[in-house]
């Protein structure tokens, strides 16, 4: 789970958080979430703004004794096989926390997992085992996140032709995503063969996508539908302000797992981005665990940095949260743009096909009536 604060990650967050309905006690309009009154199992993305700033995260005091109490997990990139890397997993494993690889490409080949990169993907994983072998490294899973190539959409925005030509050319790619998919449920396969559970990182259209029966929102992004053994839906509320946790009690009781974020990163002034406060961050967990037993969160930067990790210790996850009616309609309005945007743009030749149908009706109709009209009487 990586932070994509970009414009491109920020518009598609925004835009593709969304809810749907769920029965719960209304009052007054707002919405009551009840915690499940126990800790679900936490883990932490981090250590993706390089070594150092890594290296000094795990050496401030307490860290490593809180994620221990919390008996929560850390995720790392696996971006480079480098032994300074490999020493600082060794370094976290070695005092009990487990940790997950983040399967992550080179920078200049887009960092995500898409369609266009499932070989790279796969090579990547096999020069991953070897690293792993030679360093003697211990993982508790690997990770895959599946999100767009968020460089080439924004070079493509550039050329505003060329990106209506190349999303008009993805939404009939049936066969290139299928390809894509049966690569990367190959892949999921070859991970588990060498031992390790399989996560996954999804975007927030996904739950929308199934809710309408269709897979046009990954073609247009390249992002196939990968499933694991754990598969989260990336919430990031701090890119959907005032809806905020109206978007978790929306989409969580669709997903197997919740990714919460973000709690750092600069804020975009008048845009309403920045980090979660404790308010925002805390009402998102209770609700998200309502929902599901396994979180995510983004980023254990943050979250040090704003004093988290003790306030963990003694979250009350039987709390109730209230929802105010505002947010749940923000959320509502939310659903119903993007999933007739979606279904809209799915249908769109039965719709073209139907239109020209009756079109040709009427103008039959209409001439039948001009040539009645014609006839001389007797």
């Amino acid at each position: 789970m990586k932070n994509p604060l970009n414009w491109w990650g920020v518009l598609l967050l925004a835009a593709l958080l969304l809810g749907s309905g769920c029965s719960m006690r209304k009052s007054s309009g707002d919405i009551r979430v009840q915690g499940s009154g126990i800790q679900p199992e936490l883990g932490f993305a981090c250590c993706d703004q390089g070594l150092d700033e890594a290296r000094r995260l795990f050496a401030q005091q307490g860290v490593v004794q809180q994620l221990k109490a919390l008996h929560a997990a850390v995720a790392i990139p696996a971006s480079d096989f480098s032994p300074e890397r490999a020493a600082l997993v060794r370094q976290i494993s070695q005092q009990g926390i487990p940790v997950v690889a983040g399967l992550a490409l080179p920078a200049d080949e887009g960092y995500y997992l898409n369609a266009d990169n499932a070989p790279q993907a796969a090579a990547r994983f096999a020069d991953f085992e070897q690293w792993t072998r030679a360093q003697q490294l211990t993982w508790a899973a690997v990770g895959l996140d599946i999100e767009p190539n968020f460089g080439q959409l924004a070079q493509l925005r550039e050329h505003r032709w060329r990106l209506i030509a190349t999303l008009a050319q993805r939404s009939v790619a049936m066969r290139r995503m299928e390809r894509a998919q049966q690569a990367y449920a190959q892949l999921v396969e070859q991970i588990r063969a060498s031992g390790y559970p399989v996560q996954t990182y999804q975007m927030p259209y996904v739950p929308a996508e199934r809710g309408v029966h269709t897979t046009l929102a990954d073609r247009l992004l390249a992002t196939p539908e990968v499933s694991g053994d754990q598969d989260y839906v990336m919430l990031y509320t701090s890119f959907a302000r005032p809806a905020g946790a109206a978007v978790i009690r929306s989409l969580g009781q669709q997903a197997r797992g919740i990714a919460i974020g973000s709690t750092s990163g600069p804020g975009i002034p008048g845009e309403g981005f920045g980090p979660l406060d404790w308010s925002e961050f805390s009402s998102d967990l209770i609700v998200a665990s309502h929902f599901t037993r396994h979180i995510g969160v983004y980023n254990l930067e943050g979250c040090v940095r704003q004093g988290f990790l003790p306030r963990l210790l003694t979250l009350d996850w039987s709390q109730t949260v209230v929802i105010p009616a505002a947010s749940v309609q923000r959320a509502s309005q939310r659903i119903a743009l993007v999933r007739s945007v979606l279904w809209v743009g799915s249908n769109v030749i039965y719709l073209i096909a139907v239109a020209l149908v009756v079109i040709g009706l009427l103008w039959h109709v209409r001439g039948k009536r001009k040539l009645h009209r014609g006839t001389p009487t007797t």
